[in-house]
């Protein structure tokens, strides 16, 4: 703890800060629980997120084979999506949110392409939506982490830190104040003593 100044003012002043920490700190604590929960939630999304792209991801596997077989560019069928990512406020935070993945409706001949294409494209396109939401949830969490390392390194400053050390400053300068009004007493009481013997002399005398 720096040195505090023994003064009334320096009193004041840490009772205004220890107002203000006991204040704020709860917020504090409350943001912490919140991007907790978050993350949980978030986590738990991305667990279930992933049990289905694995599904998804085996039925395509299963059928990869007459790719090659009748020389068919899934890719080329399928094209490049355009991604939609909004955002989301959670306890102050701002966070990427996956609002979908839009396909390019690429025209092809019916007549030459198998009939299985039509189900093999509408897979594909599940499982690249699945793993960009899965990409974007798992940068969500990542920023979710680092806010809730700064809060919690916010409220452990309150906490062991800052609320501690003004507490322990008002205690001292309360002690150092009632110390010198103590000793002012008694120097008045020993000044009122000397005055009061002075006159009893001099009526003496």
């Amino acid at each position: 703890m720096a040195k505090v100044k023994l003064t009334k003012g320096e009193l004041k002043r840490q009772r205004d800060l220890l107002r203000q920490y006991e204040r704020y700190l709860p917020t504090l604590q409350l943001k912490k629980q919140q991007l907790q929960l978050e993350i949980l939630r978030q986590n738990a999304t991305v667990e279930e997120k992933k049990r289905l792209e694995e599904a998804k991801h085996r039925i395509v596997e299963a059928w990869a084979g007459l790719f090659s077989e009748q020389q068919v560019n899934m890719r080329q069928l399928l094209g490049s999506p355009k991604l939609s990512v909004g955002t989301r406020n959670v306890a102050g935070v701002d966070l990427p949110v996956f609002a979908g993945a839009e396909f390019l409706d690429i025209e092809y001949d019916l007549f030459s392409v198998p009939l299985w294409v039509d189900r093999m494209l509408e897979e594909l396109k599940i499982l690249i939506s699945l793993r960009e939401e899965i990409k974007i949830t798992e940068e969500a969490v990542m920023i979710l982490r680092k806010e809730l390392r700064i809060t919690t390194q916010r409220v452990n400053l309150f906490e062991k830190v800052k609320i501690p050390e003004s507490l322990g400053a008002i205690k001292l300068i309360k002690i150092y104040i009632g110390d010198q009004m103590a000793n002012a007493v008694g120097r008045s009481k020993m000044a009122k003593r000397k005055i009061q013997a002075y006159y009893e002399e001099e009526m003496l005398s």
